[in-house]
């Protein structure tokens, strides 16, 4: 099926789903490009949509020069990186990928907490270093029955704290509206933070939740608390985080995301007391293609129909 429209593409997806576009519409690939600006610009007057990744800007400038686009497809759940603003006063739809990464992400999540408990960083690197032929491994903290927070209850959140169910955990959690689940909620973030011993954010980026996990919450999840982060790296103050590691002011961090990616500051890096992944929260192949096919199903919705399967404004 071939379809005579014309679609920017701004980021490297997959490569099924780089040749579904390709087979179906008018592709044009910026992140190939030596100068994406002026490429874009040469385009302005024919693209119709902009298939794109979270990490890569959609700005408002961006939106206004470009007057036939009818929708921004991002890829992820999190579309900071989309003046959405702007794409809703052009008229413009923007679109994300939930749902297909919900299992993917909260598998991450447990990953990430079990092995911040059962330091399985440091264990692994004992072990190769042949340690283990003069001494034993030093004991861990149990993670089944502990109290775990989720910051963010919406729909990874609650995949998140079905899986945990399973550990007998007591779950409870903050956002900012009470949600109609069984787990204890909690107003006020501190309070959550200090009642827990695990606090899991998965809450979206942007600047309403910058920094919203400070010192003053970490200081209350206090030195036997573990943060969890699978969300945006900016809603982690990173340099309280750092002194709370530093410091023993927490006990221990599992991070699939910070501040300014792909830069990881060497004082984190160099904590024992961490566990840290290359945003990978949704990075498997059956995953990725499912978050590439629904970006693509919604451009050809969108440019067939004029509706969209997962619209964000």
């Amino acid at each position: 099926m071939k379809i005579e429209k014309n679609v920017l593409i701004m980021s490297l997806f997959p490569n099924k789903i780089t040749k579904l576009f390709d087979e179906t519409f008018n592709t044009f690939k910026s992140y190939e490009q030596e100068n994406a600006e002026k490429f874009i610009e040469s385009l302005s007057d024919k693209i119709e949509a902009i298939a794109v990744m979270g990490g890569t800007a959609v700005s408002s400038e961006l939106i206004k020069k470009l007057p036939k686009l009818k929708i921004i497809a991002n890829y992820g759940v999190g579309y900071d990186a989309v003046d959405v603003k702007q794409a809703t006063l052009s008229n413009v739809k923007v679109t994300n990928t939930p749902d297909v990464l919900n299992d993917e992400v909260a598998d991450t999540a447990i990953a990430l907490s079990l092995c911040v408990y059962k330091n399985i960083a440091l264990a692994n690197q004992f072990l190769l270093e042949k340690k283990w032929l003069k001494s034993e491994y030093p004991l861990s903290k149990k993670f089944s029955g502990t109290k775990f927070g989720i910051l963010g209850m919406g729909r990874i959140g609650k995949t998140i704290a079905k899986r945990i169910e399973s550990f007998n955990c007591e779950i409870c959690y903050h956002s900012r509206n009470q949600k109609d689940v069984k787990y204890k909620y909690f107003s006020k973030l501190e309070d959550l933070a200090e009642y827990v011993d695990t606090l899991c954010v998965i809450t979206p980026g942007g600047e309403e939740t910058k920094h919203l996990v400070n010192a003053n919450v970490l200081q209350k999840l206090g030195k036997n608390g573990f943060l969890i982060n699978i969300a945006r790296g900016t809603v982690i103050d990173q340099k309280a985080l750092i002194y709370a590691l530093q410091n023993n002011i927490i006990r221990g961090a599992g991070l699939d995301v910070f501040e300014n990616e792909p830069n990881v500051p060497d004082d984190l890096i160099n904590l024992n007391n961490v566990i840290l992944t290359p945003h990978i929260g949704s990075a498997t192949v059956e995953t990725r293609y499912d978050m590439g096919k629904l970006v693509y199903d919604n451009i050809v919705q969108m440019l067939t129909t004029n509706t969209t399967l997962s619209p964000v404004n």
